[in-house]
């Protein structure tokens, strides 16, 4: 399926189409509240897994090897910016922004499950149109690239460079670098490899066997959403008639950058969200139509 792109105009930034018919107080919402910590909102919620664990059954016997929960996760995040692209919006410069054809997602990569072991993070562009199989291929292609070269990311050879700057200087080059963001003109090979842009952040405690963390929103970059969840966790409920039954529930944190939507979108948003991974069968449908964001 084809996506009407929108023709780039006058205020527009390499990441992002300017949003020109915003209401008055989303205009002003980025003055009064100037930084994202500042403008978040923190909530938490939890979904019942039975069916998420039988499509990750399913899609591991067609061939998907290593398919899990983050798949589904980031397969379900992906469609609903399809269906709600409100959430696919960002603050650069105090203006507001919509991301358009992509869905950026940076993760968290530990080298090795040691403490000591270096960490990584990764960004993967997908599209909105994008269904498990592809979400599991791009992560399976950066995995394996990760692998490879497991010290020297992009990323990691940006922030080496920088690391070895005295502190005056590396304070006056994350000032530059936030001038030029501001503005929008920092070089699209240092947006590429940045995990502070992004659409969403998403980390994972459940390799950890804790609890997901209300992790805070980053200053420097745009990324508008930080999610986190946990290990499956097991509770006993009661039928009707009173027997005991268990059940397994993966718990969610989000932290929100309130300015990019009002708190009606965002809460259809995560029932949608919600909705796919309580039924993730409803993601081998195709997307039919992509909805535009607003001018």
């Amino acid at each position: 399926m084809k996506q009407t792109r929108k023709k780039r105009r006058w205020g527009d930034r390499k990441d992002g189409r300017l949003l020109r018919t915003l209401d008055p107080l989303s205009k002003m919402s980025p003055f009064i509240m100037p930084n994202r910590n500042g403008a978040n909102n923190l909530f938490s919620d939890s979904v019942e897994v039975t069916e998420m664990e039988h499509y990750i059954n399913r899609k591991r016997k067609e061939g998907l090897n290593g398919f899990g929960v983050m798949h589904v996760i980031i397969s379900a995040y992906v469609r609903t910016v399809a269906q709600r692209p409100g959430i696919n919006r960002f603050l650069a410069g105090q203006r507001v922004y919509q991301r358009g054809d992509l869905v950026e997602v940076c993760l968290a990569i530990k080298k090795t499950m040691a403490i000591d072991a270096p960490e990584t993070v990764v960004k993967i562009a997908f599209a909105p149109t994008d269904g498990p199989e592809q979400v599991h291929e791009k992560i399976a292609k950066v995995v394996e690239e990760s692998k490879q070269a497991p010290l020297e990311s992009d990323f990691d050879k940006t922030a080496a460079t920088l690391a070895k700057m005295p502190r005056i200087l590396m304070k006056l080059a994350m000032w530059f670098l936030k001038l030029l963001d501001y503005f929008g003109r920092l070089p699209a090979s240092l947006l590429a490899v940045s995990p502070f842009h992004g659409s969403i952040f998403i980390t994972s405690m459940g390799s950890l066997g804790i609890p997901p963390v209300y992790h805070h929103l980053y200053d420097f970059g745009n990324i508008p959403v930080f999610m986190s969840f946990g290990a499956k966790r097991k509770t006993v409920e009661l039928r009707k008639d009173g027997s005991p039954f268990e059940r397994k529930y993966i718990d969610l944190t989000f932290n929100t950058d309130e300015r990019i939507c009002d708190g009606f979108y965002y809460a259809s948003s995560i029932k949608l969200f919600k909705s796919l991974l309580k039924n993730p069968f409803k993601l081998d449908t195709p997307v039919d139509q992509v909805v535009q964001d607003i001018d």
